[in-house]
């Protein structure tokens, strides 16, 4: 039963966003940038409220109370798919930092436009920190927060890869705060393959890092350490 509702979960998965995202080109130029976020949250609950339902995946929070009001640098764990869905539900609306391929997408790419999303060319190094840092700070101004995944792309379950340090970088220069996520959905949706586990992904919010006037490295291992311990604790005590 649980290999058919993963298998009827990814069908929903990919009509929905193929649905949702032509339907949001279409009508989101007419939006506020607010309101565009707002429905693309509901696409996210949608996909969250399926995965729940076919393949008996729910999850919970702890933390909320660390996320910072003013605008601030995000840097989640990226270990599978579920947190692509789920930060649109947790706390203020927040820009993506994505690799440009993504843009190229049919509609997908025009959506996250829409959502004033920082595509950078992952090859091309400090330039491509630097992008992060420029249009980072330009977003930050506009009130917005910037989601990083810090370790550049999806890690399987259980490993880690460096950070990079193009988040801390930006938050520091932009003299705003870090709020480091934790959570192990990879353990449940791994980053490859059909088969989804049943079962309660938690997600930890860290308490939110000072970052004006600080070293970016001494930044980057701070958020690091709180995040990977936080997962290393969640699977203990699962």
């Amino acid at each position: 039963m649980q290999a058919l509702g993963s298998l009827l979960f990814t069908l929903f998965m990919i009509a929905w966003t193929l649905f949702y995202a032509i339907l949001f080109v279409l009508v989101g130029g007419l939006m506020s940038l607010p309101k565009r976020f707002g429905f693309i949250a509901f696409y996210a609950h949608c996909m969250l409220g399926g995965l729940r339902l076919l393949c008996r995946l729910d999850y919970t929070v702890e933390g909320l109370q660390n996320i910072p009001d003013e605008p601030h640098v995000a840097l989640w764990k990226h270990s599978s798919a579920w947190e692509t869905f789920a930060q649109f539900l947790l706390g203020p609306p927040k820009v993506l930092v994505l690799k440009r391929e993504l843009m190229w997408i049919p509609f997908f790419g025009m959506g996250l436009a829409l959502l004033h999303s920082i595509a950078i060319d992952r090859r091309a190094g400090a330039s491509a920190v630097n992008q992060v840092v420029d249009r980072g700070r330009t977003r930050l101004a506009e009130g917005l927060s910037v989601l990083i995944f810090p370790e550049g792309t999806r890690v399987a379950a259980g490993e880690m890869r460096r950070y990079g340090v193009s988040g801390a970088l930006l938050a520091s220069r932009a003299g705003c705060k870090v709020v480091p996520i934790a959570h192990d959905a990879g353990f449940y949706w791994p980053r490859r393959g059909i088969l989804k586990k049943p079962g309660m992904v938690r997600v930890c919010i860290g308490p939110a890092i000072e970052a004006a006037g600080r070293d970016p490295r001494e930044i980057n291992d701070e958020a690091q350490a709180w995040i990977e311990t936080a997962i290393r604790r969640m699977r203990t005590d699962a």
